[in-house]
C-alpha cells in the first residue's frame, strides 16, 4: 500500500510539472504596447552618409578611401604652400629688421617647425587620423580635442579672409572691381571646389601646380637675370631701422616669433596626408618621401617664398615706391613681371597669378575648417548637418569679418 501512494504520488507530481510546462509554452507574448524606443542622441543628415561628401569627417579615413599613390597625397598637401601672404611676410620683416636677421629667423623657425610636424605627420599617414583624433589619442581626450577643434577652426577662416583679402585687394587695384563684389567673389569661388572634398581637390592641386610654379619662379628668374645688382644690395640691407645692426638677437627672435605662427599650417598637410596609403615593403620609399615632402617639407618651400618676398621688396622699394607698397605681393610681382613683358600683360599675369594662389590656398583653408568645425559641433550639439554645411559656415563668418573691414 505505501508503495502504491508513493507511485501515486509522484505520478501526481510528474504530472503536475507538465502542465505548468504547457501553461509556460502558451503563455501569451509582452505587452508590445508599452515598449518605448529610445531616439539616437546623434542626428545626421543624408549629406553625412555620402564620404564623397563627408571625407571622414568624424573618424578616422577608412582604408578603401586611402588608395591614392602616395606622390598624389603629397601633391595635394602642397597646395597649401600656395599662399602670398609668406611674400608679405618675408618683405615686412625684411623692412623691419633687414636681410640677415630675417635670413636667419627664417632658418631657425624652418627648422622648429619640421621638427615638430615630421613625428604628427608619421602618426597620421600610418593611422589615417586628422588632427582632432590626433589630440584625442595624445591625452587631451574629449574635451581637450574640442577645444583644439575650436581654435583650428578660427585660424581657418581668419586666414581664408586674409588670402581672399589679398586676391580681392589686387582685383581692386588693377581691375578696378569695387571691394565688396570682390570679397563676395572670392570667397563663393571656393564652394564649388571644396564641396566634392579630397577627390576634386587633389585633382585640382595637382592640375594646377605647374602653372602655378611657372608663374612664380619666372618671374623671379627675369628680375635676376635683368637686375643682377639688386642682390649685394638686399644682402646688404639692414632694414629702415638700421640702429639694430645687420646681425641682432633681439631681432631674429621678433622675426622668428611672427614666423613660427605658420606651425598651425601643419594641421592642414594632416588633413590631407591621412589619405596617404598604408604602408608597405614595395612603396615604403615612396611613402617615405611623398610624406616628408607633403608634411614637414612644406616649411622649407614657406622659406623659400619668405626670402623671395623679402627679395621683391626690396627690388620695389628700390624702384621708387613706399614700404607700405613695398610688403604687397600683388606690386611685388607684377613689378618682377614688368622685366620680362609689357605692363598690360604683366598686369594680366600678375592677376593670374594672384588668383591662382589664393584659390589654392583658401580650398585648403575652407576644406580644413569644414573638418574642424564638424568635429567640434558634434561634440557639442550631438547633431551633424553634414561637412558641405561646415564648409559654408566657415566661408561665411571670412566673408562677414571683410565686409566689415576686419
Amino acid at each position: 500500500m505505501v508503495c502504491q501512494a508513493s507511485g501515486t504520488a509522484i505520478s501526481t507530481s510528474a504530472n503536475r510539472e507538465q502542465q505548468d510546462r504547457v501553461t509556460l509554452t502558451q503563455a501569451p507574448p509582452p505587452d508590445t504596447s508599452r515598449l518605448r524606443i529610445v531616439r539616437t542622441r546623434r542626428a545626421y543628415s543624408r549629406w553625412a552618409a555620402d564620404q564623397t561628401f563627408e571625407d571622414y569627417a568624424l573618424r578616422f579615413t577608412a582604408r578603401k578611401a586611402r588608395a591614392a599613390t602616395p606622390m598624389r597625397a603629397a601633391l595635394t598637401a602642397l597646395g597649401s604652400t600656395s599662399f602670398l601672404a609668406l611674400e608679405a611676410m618675408g618683405g615686412t620683416l625684411t623692412l623691419a629688421f633687414g636681410f640677415s636677421n630675417t635670413l636667419l629667423a627664417t632658418l631657425l623657425a624652418t627648422v622648429v617647425i619640421f621638427c615638430i610636424t615630421l613625428p604628427l605627420c608619421v602618426a597620421a599617414g600610418r593611422a589615417g587620423l586628422d588632427i582632432d583624433l590626433l589630440t584625442r589619442g595624445t591625452g587631451f581626450g574629449y574635451i581637450g580635442s574640442t577645444i583644439t577643434s575650436v581654435i583650428y577652426a578660427s585660424f581657418t577662416f581668419i586666414f581664408f579672409g586674409l588670402e581672399a583679402a589679398i586676391l580681392a585687394g589686387t582685383l581692386h587695384a588693377l581691375l578696378g572691381m569695387p571691394l565688396w563684389l570682390a570679397y563676395l567673389g572670392c570667397s563663393v569661388i571656393i564652394i564649388p571646389l571644396v564641396t566634392w572634398g579630397m577627390t576634386f581637390i587633389a585633382r585640382f592641386q595637382i592640375a594646377t601646380l605647374p602653372v602655378w610654379l611657372a608663374l612664380n619662379l619666372i618671374p623671379l628668374v627675369a628680375l635676376l637675370l635683368t637686375h643682377p645688382a639688386l642682390v649685394p644690395g638686399w644682402a646688404h640691407f639692414n632694414g629702415l631701422t638700421p640702429a639694430l645692426g645687420e646681425v641682432n638677437a633681439i631681432a631674429i627672435g621678433s622675426a622668428a616669433s611672427v614666423i613660427i605662427v605658420l606651425v598651425c599650417q601643419s594641421a592642414e598637410q594632416i588633413d590631407f596626408l591621412r589619405f596617404l596609403p598604408e604602408q608597405t615593403p614595395q612603396n615604403r620609399r615612396a611613402w617615405w618621401v611623398a610624406l616628408v615632402l607633403g608634411g614637414p617639407g612644406w616649411v622649407v618651400l614657406d622659406a623659400f617664398k619668405i626670402m623671395a618676398g623679402s627679395l621683391l621688396a626690396w627690388a620695389v622699394l628700390q624702384g621708387g615706391f613706399s614700404a607700405a607698397q613695398a610688403a604687397q605681393p600683388g606690386l611685388m610681382y607684377w613689378l618682377a613681371w614688368s622685366t620680362c613683358v609689357p605692363p598690360q600683360l604683366a598686369a594680366v599675369m600678375t592677376v593670374a597669378l594672384v588668383a591662382l594662389s589664393q584659390i589654392k590656398i583658401n580650398i585648403t583653408n575652407a576644406y580644413a575648417g569644414s573638418l574642424a568645425w564638424s568635429n567640434f559641433f558634434s561634440r557639442l550639439t550631438h547633431t551633424h548637418p553634414g561637412r558641405v554645411f561646415y564648409v559654408l559656415f566657415n566661408i561665411a563668418i571670412a566673408l562677414l569679418l571683410m565686409e566689415a573691414g576686419w
